[in-house]
């Protein structure tokens, strides 16, 4: 595992970032800097934007922090496994959760999808960026996952890349063990969607649909029902000891 500075704040700019360049700070940016952390002048923090890694940033200002000089690079840009986590979903806090979740466990993308039975009808896509890049802060992250405006579930199974293996979390299905059936599929593939659905389930015209994809693995996730935000963190957790980041095999993208 890398070495990471867990001790100093970490806060996302949206700049560029080089060694002697000064980066003006928001105000919510300032505001939680000086009076949340209680950090001043000449106090340092590590930045980054999702493109030129993370770097030892000086803070400037003479009432409040207002600014940011940027000083030495500690870690270079790295890049997430080409992991998109496909979801219906949620209401208000379990869907910060899910979102939160799935930056923790290196999804690339968020692509939420309205199916039948999804519980929500409008999603705040500004508030899950919010939440991607908060999570990215807190846990040391680099690349920041992109996120998608929601579409229903027949018009994101008509457009996505034909070539990646969609890994549908299906409580239905027979898979005794679900990380040797991933282990089990050819490599050959660009990346992975991972697919949970909603907690009335899909409808049987859906699952139809999904079972006539090109590339589809069906999985179970054990023997017990998961509620939606658990069965996300379950199968993302697979996905990656199988075929991710957490295997060493570099065997997505």
């Amino acid at each position: 595992m890398p070495q990471h500075d867990f001790r100093s704040p970490r806060l996302f700019v949206d700049a560029a970032l080089a060694s002697g360049e000064t980066v003006a700070l928001e105000r919510n940016q300032s505001n939680y800097l000086g009076n949340v952390l209680r950090l001043a002048a000449g106090d340092t923090i590590l930045a980054f934007n999702g493109r030129d890694g993370e770097w030892r940033a000086a803070i400037a200002g003479r009432k409040r922090p207002d600014s940011l000089v940027i000083g030495a690079q500690t870690r270079e840009q790295d890049r997430l496994p080409d992991i998109a986590y496909v979801f219906a979903p949620l209401k208000h806090a379990r869907l910060d959760y899910m979102v939160q979740k799935a930056v923790e466990m290196g999804a690339s993308a968020l692509r939420p999808v309205v199916t039948r039975f999804t519980q929500v009808s409008r999603v705040n896509s500004e508030r899950m960026r919010a939440n991607v890049i908060e999570a990215a802060e807190q846990c040391g992250i680099l690349s920041l996952a992109d996120v998608a405006e929601p579409v229903p579930l027949d018009r994101y199974l008509s457009q996505r890349e034909a070539r990646r293996l969609l890994v549908f979390c299906d409580e239905a299905a027979e898979t005794a063990d679900p990380l040797r059936a991933l282990q089990s599929e050819p490599a050959e593939f660009p990346g992975i969607d991972v697919l949970i659905g909603p907690e009335g389930g899909f409808a049987e015209e859906e699952r139809a649909n999904l079972l006539r994809q090109p590339r589809i693995l069906r999985l179970s996730l054990g023997p017990r029902i998961l509620r939606a935000d658990t069965a996300g963190v379950a199968a993302l957790a697979l996905v990656q000891a199988a075929r991710g980041d957490w295997s060493g095999s570099g065997l997505i993208g």
